[in-house]
């Protein structure tokens, strides 16, 4: 770590964990925007000093009050600024000048406001930059550390009981965030850190949460975005916390907005913001949650310290209908619903009513109110089953029998608690609140709503398969850098040019040559020694099909000097204005199915790959999945069991099965190339990609360089 990294850390640390506090702009008002913090930090508990900045007050609270911030008596590690927008600039230098290296802004009226509040913001930034000090904000409310009793926030959330928890929980919202944490303590979730980014002027979600993931008090940890400008810090940050074995969640907006570009390939256009931003979550086991209830119930389950080894889903229930409603729910979120092993019915039969049902879901009925042990040795029979990783206990109602269930949940529980201790949530519809609040207390999860189980139980296996995955997976070996080429022109390149870098970094593509008249053409056809594609070659066609571009299949002369004409007045009467380089020529390839494989510089995560389904039918099918470069063959792999079409991989009504490994691994060498091309590389299709029985063969490619510069610096919102 540099000694700016070094002391940028230790800045965020006294940001963070403070041993003492300046509040510029205290109020007497404790009621306040400009109160509240030091009615929090003295209601709470805080052990550090608190030094109140205000010419206006001798004293506040019985706390001594200074008249200015060159007055403090030491710098504080954190100051609390809450002074108008206009007074903030003066403020920031003058706390810099004093030495503190660390500051929240409540103020609002900055990038919020429009480019003149924006000017303001990067002022404020650069001001804190020369002083070496970190800020959170501004225009936000603030954050609470509950381990530590730090109050820097004015938010509705500090007024109730904030007590710690396992939860770290950064958001971009400050009303909405409340929201989430208002809901997130009526759920028993308590949580460690509290944090409102507010406008990111430097810190930004990433490095925020970044800053609180390592505390081992912390399990799990919970982001609500709205936009998103460093994807390489969020992947960072998703990297660190699968280290620390901690998932992350997040929730964010926007997911309907296609943020859709003008592209020259396929993959440009179908690599819309949100799709990209979904993708490369799954890839570094991010869990995304839809709205604020579904991230509550991940967090539920994912605070709990036990974890399935597989998807295997057990229900045992009250209802044969809510059984089947939720095992159908399973099923379409990833989640199987194995058959139970003889030895297991033969245990649920020794203790089930004749009209119970000891399949899977397990029917207890109504029965186990007059018989506890029948509940109890039912669930605890399931999670004994050997394919069964996570089980589920529906039930409703139940009023006048909280003390009897409570008592039965936590037996299940100490029950199996050795062993491989499977995880089982508690589904209690109508629950009486007594029934949650204990059940809470005593570490068991519980929902109001058996969907909503089923898809938190889905949440948890598929985080603890990413952490096996990873765990399992080689690392690969290390790869040459590719020379980046000499580039003639930016735009879309000639495709022999761009063929011979590609096959040079290993990606199969047929060869091609271009032919200036139909004597060119007619010597390649001879030279190929079998049948032949002409395509047009210019550099303003790159869809060649839909100006009827392409003759294939041609195999004698006449047929080639016709075709060769036909190309050329056929590009002229489509588009009279393009530039006409001439005509490939290229032997015909052999496959079967047909795919697209592209990349796209996406201004957030850079080098995206895309593989799809469909040819020249790409953006109608839109069956395709994405992963951001470069990745192994084993990511690859799963690239091609997201495609909704997968099936026709393994070949259908007597078409033969694609090898699988062969395409993956071109996938996965196109994404290393792509990688180290990032600097000129904009976007490129190989489309379509025939397979066959001798592995992939790319047959056409679009490839447009640009070198990375302001044309494609970040843009916030192109992820917003």
């Amino acid at each position: 770590m540099s000694t700016d990294a070094t002391t940028r850390a230790a800045a965020i640390h006294g940001l963070i964990h403070p041993q003492s506090i300046a509040i510029i702009g205290a109020s007497a008002d404790l009621s306040k925007i400009n109160g509240r913090p030091l009615k929090h930090l003295l209601d709470k508990g805080y052990t550090g000093r608190i030094l109140p900045v205000n010419p206006k007050y001798a004293e506040i609270a019985g706390v001594p009050c200074h008249a200015s911030i060159a007055s403090l008596p030491e710098a504080a590690d954190l100051a609390i600024v809450a002074v108008p927008a206009a007074e903030v600039l003066a403020s920031i230098d003058a706390l810099g000048r004093r030495g503190v290296r660390a500051a929240v802004i409540f103020s609002s009226g900055f990038g919020e406001t429009g480019a003149a509040g924006l000017a303001m913001e990067r002022e404020l930034a650069d001001c804190a930059r020369r002083h070496g000090m970190v800020l959170c904000g501004p225009n936000c409310l603030g954050f609470v550390n509950a381990f530590d009793r730090v109050y820097a926030t004015f938010s509705q959330y500090a007024d109730g009981d904030t007590g710690p928890g396992p939860v770290a929980f950064v958001t971009q919202s400050g009303a909405f965030g409340t929201a989430i944490a208002a809901l997130a303590r009526q759920r028993g979730l308590g949580l460690g850190y509290f944090i409102n980014t507010g406008n990111q002027a430097d810190l930004d979600f990433s490095e925020l949460m970044d800053s609180v993931i390592d505390d081992p008090r912390i399990r799990v940890a919970a982001g609500y975005l709205e936009g998103l400008e460093d994807g390489d810090a969020l992947i960072r940050l998703a990297q660190r916390c699968h280290q620390l074995g901690k998932p992350l969640v997040l929730t964010k907006v926007g997911r309907m907005v296609s943020g859709q570009r003008a592209a020259a390939s396929h993959t440009g256009a179908l690599a819309v913001a949100d799709t990209v931003f979904d993708a490369v979550l799954r890839q570094y086991g991010v869990l995304r949650a839809r709205n604020e209830e579904q991230m509550l119930d991940m967090l539920q389950a994912l605070s709990q310290d036990r974890r399935p080894a597989g998807f295997g889903l057990g229900i045992a229930t009250q209802s044969g209908g809510a059984g089947v409603m939720m095992a159908d729910r399973a099923e379409e979120v990833g989640l199987t619903m194995p058959e139970l092993t003889p030895a297991t019915q033969a245990r649920l039969a020794a203790v089930m009513p004749a009209f119970g049902a000891a399949g899977n879901p397990v029917d207890v009925t109504g029965q186990f109110v007059a018989r506890p042990e029948l509940l109890r040795e039912s669930v605890v029979a399931l999670l004994d089953d050997p394919g069964i990783d996570v089980a589920i206990v529906w039930l409703q109602l139940m009023t006048a029998h909280v003390d009897v269930l409570v008592r039965i949940f936590c037996e299940i529980r100490d029950r199996t608690n050795v062993g491989n201790r499977k995880p089982f949530f508690v589904c209690w519809v109508a629950a009486p609140a007594a029934a949650l609040t204990r059940l809470r207390a005593e570490g068991i999860v519980v929902f109001s709503a058996g969907e909503r189980a089923v898809e938190a139980a889905a949440a948890l296996a598929r985080h603890a398969a990413f952490s096996r995955a990873q765990q399992s997976r080689q690392p690969s070996a290390p790869r040459a850098a590719p020379v980046l080429p000499v580039i003639d022109a930016e735009g879309v390149q000639p495709s022999v040019q761009a063929a011979q870098w590609l096959r040079a970094a290993g990606v199969p593509i047929a060869p091609v040559a271009l032919a200036a008249d139909e004597e060119q053409a007619v010597a390649l056809w001879r030279a190929a020694g079998g049948a032949v594609a002409l395509k047009i070659e210019s550099r303003d066609i790159t869809h060649k099909t839909e100006v009827g571009g392409v003759i294939l299949k041609l195999d004698d002369e006449a047929a080639v000097r016709a075709a060769f004409s036909t190309l050329l007045q056929r590009a002229r009467s489509a588009m009279p204005q393009a530039r006409l380089d001439g005509v490939l020529v290229q032997p015909m390839a052999q496959g079967h199915l047909e795919l697209v494989l592209g990349v796209q510089r996406d201004p957030i995560f850079g080098m995206v790959v895309m593989v799809g389904l469909g040819g020249v039918l790409v953006e109608v099918l839109k069956d395709v999945a994405f992963r951001r470069a470069p990745f192994d063959a084993d990511e690859a792999q799963g690239m091609l069991r997201e495609l909704r079409l997968g099936a026709l991989l393994d070949g259908v009504r007597g078409q033969p099965g694609v090898d699988r490994g062969a395409l993956s691994q071109m996938l996965s060498d196109l994404s290393h190339w792509a990688a180290a091309m990032r600097p000129l590389l904009a976007e490129l299709d190989l489309n379509p990609v025939l397979v066959g029985s001798t592995g992939p063969m790319a047959v056409d490619c679009v490839m447009v360089l640009r070198r990375q510069g302001p044309d494609v610096a970040q843009n916030p919102s192109s992820h917003a």
